[in-house]
């Protein structure tokens, strides 16, 4: 028998810490493991105890990359709970704020995590280096994003201006003025990147996904919809322990999400894109269409081309939002009754994925129990199953560039590890009698 193992142990060039591990058995692949060994930060348990309008400021606080979707997860699950829901130009700002993230955390992914990849750079330093605009570009997208951000969060890192039921203050017509230009230059710049995304060389494969995404009947989803996927599943949010369940594994600290009784399932771009298309803005759809881009991609080295499509949709949703803008009356609803005792559930999509909450309450509006899973958590099986492929691919590579083609599977799918840290059961056992 001849065994042969590939350890990245370090997988650069992702949010987070985590290695990759390949065993290769008489010419065939035998096991594939996605470790990610950052420590757990234990923020389920720190919200236990805590009042239910606590939630937005203490999840924002898991990731500096996408903090407006734990906002908005957290904000939308203990609303349900007052039975409150916005409408108007508090939904419309949520909406903004939302874009804001989307643009800036797609363009940290696609300029100085993915980009090197296919240029044949080994980091982002050595590609600005030679191809500085490409690198300015980036910046320039990712600095609109953060305009957005501050001017609705309070800051750009870990926003402070959201709240239960809306937001501490809202911008005036001036301030949301000045964001026009800065997001119509972005708009440019994500038209530029797409176009020339789609020009890359990619490999020559795809994947049978089933995708799960949140689907809406009137708009591309960010903070509401229903939990759909392309097998035919569809089901609100509250639902979504029914068919989704957490497995642990022994050499991962974050839990691995899978479909029941299916298996791996992706949640991100692509299987936002490949759910709801239709749904995109005009500008948007129509690249796609020149681009010769399919109405489902399968093949995950072509989630940059759809990254960058979606910041071309953040962009012109941006605008719309912008030009239709009228300060409300109040910057945030008052609940119509105090939280309700119960278990309380939300999905937002998140830049890479779908993001569900759900809080347990009791009858003061305190916080008994928090459930946080990630994307990168539902990924993360997924990503396994691809490293499967593309390692029994590459199985005449040497270690180096097998190595290489594994982080480069891995990256396809932008994942937080961060995000994705769990806390493990711990069980042990001293032989006592």
């Amino acid at each position: 028998m001849t065994e042969r193992t590939i350890d990245v142990d370090y997988v650069a060039r992702v949010e987070g810490e985590g290695a990759c591990h390949v065993t290769i058995r008489d010419g065939a692949v035998d096991d594939v493991q996605l470790r990610i060994f950052e420590p757990p930060r234990f923020f389920e348990a720190l919200l236990r105890g805590r009042r239910y309008d606590e939630a937005p400021d203490i999840t924002a606080r898991i990731c500096g990359i996408c903090p407006v979707a734990y906002q908005m997860s957290a904000c939308h699950a203990v609303e349900r709970s007052l039975g409150l829901t916005l409408d108007g130009p508090l939904r419309d700002l949520r909406r903004l704020l939302y874009c804001g993230e989307w643009i800036e955390s797609h363009a940290l992914h696609v300029y100085l995590l993915h980009l090197p990849d296919f240029l044949g750079y080994p980091d982002a330093m050595a590609l600005a280096k030679e191809r500085p605009a490409a690198v300015r570009r980036g910046l320039e997208l990712k600095k609109a994003g953060n305009a957005i951000l501050r001017t609705l969060g309070g800051r750009e890192i870990h926003p402070i201006n959201v709240r239960v039921g809306g937001f501490y203050r809202v911008p005036t017509l001036e301030e949301a003025a000045t964001l026009r230009p800065v997001v119509e230059g972005a708009l440019a710049l994500a038209e530029e990147t797409f176009l020339f995304a789609s020009t890359l060389d990619f490999p020559k494969i795809e994947f049978d996904y089933e995708f799960v995404a949140l689907t809406h009947p009137d708009e591309y989803p960010m903070n509401e919809g229903t939990v759909t996927s392309s097998t035919g599943l569809q089901l609100p949010a509250e639902r979504f322990e029914e068919a989704f369940e957490e497995v642990q594994v022994p050499y991962s600290n974050a839990l691995q999400v899978v479909r029941k009784g299916r298996g791996s399932y992706l949640t991100g771009p692509l299987a936002r894109y490949a759910l709801n298309r239709e749904r995109l803005t005009p500008r948007a759809r129509a690249l796609a269409t020149e681009a010769g881009l399919p109405d489902v991609v399968r093949n995950p080295y072509q989630a940059i081309v759809v990254r960058s499509l979606e910041m071309v949709f953040a962009c012109e949703e941006a605008l719309r939002i912008l030009d239709d803008y009228r300060p409300p009356e109040v910057p945030y609803q008052t609940p119509p009754h105090p939280p309700a005792e119960g278990s309380w559930a939300a999905i937002t999509e998140a830049p890479r994925g779908m993001l569900f909450h759900r809080y347990r309450l009791d009858a003061h509006g305190t916080i008994q129990e928090a459930r946080i899973v990630a994307p990168t958590t539902q990924n993360q099986k997924r990503i396994e199953d691809d490293l499967r492929t593309v390692v029994a691919r590459s199985l005449d590579q040497d270690d180096r560039h097998l190595a290489d083609a594994c982080e480069k599977a891995i990256r396809n799918h932008d994942p937080c590890i961060s995000c994705a840290t769990h806390f493990l059961d711990l069980t042990v056992d001293r032989g006592e009698r």
